[in-house]
């Protein structure tokens, strides 16, 4: 991980990408258990957001770099890696409140745990409840504070049933 946060870090630098944080199941090692993941998913803002090729710079510098493309990731190492641009308000502010801590000494912004709840609600798969179980078990994001956050961006119904579901017995 400690490439693939070099790697980003350069990126930023180099004005390729304006800001990151990883998120999915890598950024939940973080608060909870670990988690079998075979790739790290990395929220991007670019410099050009409308673009058609909005992610062109990104493999054209990995490339550079000897990082080579693998399907839709870049491989980084043992790291297969998805860049997702930031595609609308929760995405962008997610990015906007990532944290940062180090890996081996390189700094590396993650998502926050109640963020990470957040988009694993918008998109609702059942990976995604899980997600959410483990964060709120955790101890990473309290119910308040993701019932809060789903009312903020229209995702009050979502948690409602969520909450329904998995958490009123």
């Amino acid at each position: 991980m400690k490439r693939v946060a070099q790697l980003l870090n350069e990126m930023r630098d180099a004005g390729v990408i304006t800001d990151y944080a990883i998120f999915g199941a890598v950024a939940q090692l973080r608060y909870t258990e670990p988690v079998a993941t075979v790739d790290a998913d990395v929220l991007v803002a670019v410099p050009d957001p409308d673009r058609l090729d909005v992610l062109s710079a990104i493999y054209q510098f990995c490339s550079a770099k000897g990082y080579i493309a693998d399907g839709d990731a870049v491989r980084v190492g043992h790291w297969p890696v998805q860049f997702v641009p930031t595609f609308d308000e929760i995405t962008r502010d997610a990015l906007a409140k990532a944290e940062s801590e180090a890996i081996e000494g390189v700094p590396l912004r993650v998502v926050g745990a109640d963020y990470l709840a957040l988009l694993a609600l918008s998109v609702g798969r059942s990976k995604d409840y899980t997600r959410i179980l483990a964060l709120l078990e955790s101890g990473g994001v309290g119910r308040d504070r993701l019932a809060e956050l789903a009312g903020r961006y229209g995702l009050g119904e979502a948690w409602q049933r969520f909450e329904g579901k998995f958490l009123n017995e």
